[in-house]
């Protein structure tokens, strides 16, 4: 399984609740969660192939903002 990060102001339960129809109807992700305690109201979704281009349109539909959050490398 792969993990998508990305940063949202999706900051409550009224919030979840309005994106989820929106999330889970995404064929790429098998599953997802907000961590609306974190100062990036961080989305991690995760899936064998998920497509944060699918994921992006979704939450845009659903009226919040969402940003691809990069990782960092380390060697």
């Amino acid at each position: 399984m792969k993990k998508l990060t990305f940063k949202t102001n999706i900051n409550c339960g009224g919030c979840i609740e309005k994106v989820t129809p929106y999330l889970t109807q995404a064929k790429s992700i098998s599953a997802w969660d907000v961590d609306t305690s974190s100062k990036d109201k961080k989305l991690t979704v995760t899936g064998v192939f998920p497509d944060k281009m699918e994921v992006i349109g979704l939450v845009q539909e659903a009226g919040f903002d969402i940003q691809e959050k990069k990782r960092l490398l380390s060697f």
